[in-house]
């Protein structure tokens, strides 16, 4: 009587997809946390202090949209991909073979897309933006774990086809990046501090006489320093106005920070108006303020911009 016993299979082999699964899971709640805070324009939690300077900067939105919100959509489908094959039954093998097979070159072309992408992404945070986010830093080593897993994570039959799809997905990946980041210049790294950003607008009578009257009725801005939209609520005012605003720093590591008196007014977002003890979120049109604020002034304001919210 002779004994067949099957060849089992490497620990790796078995494991790699709940590895991969629990990975892109983490990922997928630190983007969405991101994609949240960055829709919300709340500041993050954030022990480096750069992750709301990098959230702040051009290179954070693509078409228009978070860019942490195509990173959660990317760990998504990784965790898809890697639990597909573990849903079917066991006694439906052709099936369960076939998944494993495509859903295992998926992964693997997703983790040489979202590695590439996540090495540029670093680049920019050590050379352009400047700044450390976290956040940004995990998804990275997310992203590596996962392409890294992909690779040790099966028996790959035709190396020589594996390479060459890498390099065709590399090459892609790359152009498409490059192509993507061309035109953006990022003024953040330059023009941001723990004071606000630099306001290059200056200020007519009607913007100073807005602002003169939104302090006597004792209106109040809330921010933070590395709000954008902040930034261009004064950019409306203009340099000598926005200096008269009662402007509260929301911001623990901003200039002047009162984030006690943000939490006691339960501000949601930035910018936030109080004006005649009501709550007015986003930005704002200085005809609109004017309106809200029972401003009888001039009003042929120099500086004029669509409303944010």
């Amino acid at each position: 009587m002779s004994l067949h016993r099957k060849r089992s299979l490497p620990r790796i082999y078995r494991w790699s997809r709940p590895l991969m699964a629990g990975i892109a899971s983490l990922g997928a709640v630190t983007t969405a946390y991101l994609t949240i805070a960055k829709f919300t324009e709340n500041p993050t939690i954030c022990p480096t202090k750069g992750c709301d300077t990098v959230l702040s900067s051009p290179y954070a939105n693509v078409f228009g949209l978070p860019l942490a919100l195509f990173g959660f959509l990317g760990y998504f489908g990784m965790i898809l991909f890697a639990i597909a094959p573990l849903l079917v039954p066991q006694d439906k093998k052709e099936l369960r073979s076939r998944l494993d097979q495509w859903t295992g070159l998926l992964l693997f072309v997703g983790g040489i897309a979202m590695t590439l992408f996540s090495g540029y992404l670093m680049y920019l945070l050590a050379f352009e933006i400047k700044a450390v986010c976290i956040y940004c830093v995990a998804s990275a080593i997310f992203s590596t774990s996962l392409l890294v897993l992909a690779i040790v994570g099966r028996d790959w039959q035709d190396i020589g086809q594996l390479v060459f799809t890498g390099a065709i997905v590399g090459m892609v990946v790359l152009i498409g990046t490059l192509g993507l980041y061309s035109s953006v210049k990022n003024p953040v790294a330059d023009q941001v501090t723990p004071g606000g950003y630099t306001i290059t607008t200056s200020s007519g009578a009607a913007e100073l006489a807005l602002a003169d009257h939104l302090t006597q009725i004792g209106a109040k801005m809330y921010g933070a320093y590395t709000c954008p939209h902040c930034q261009n609520q004064k950019v409306l005012f203009g340099k000598e106005a926005a200096a008269q605003l009662n402007y509260i720093e929301c911001h623990p590591d901003g200039k002047n920070a009162q984030p006690n008196l943000c939490t006691e007014a339960g501000i949601q977002g930035f910018p936030t108006w109080e004006i005649g003890g009501k709550q007015y979120q986003g930005e704002k049109t200085l005809k609109e303020l004017a309106d809200l604020s029972g401003y009888k002034g001039l009003r042929n304001f120099q500086n004029v911009g669509e409303s944010g919210h």
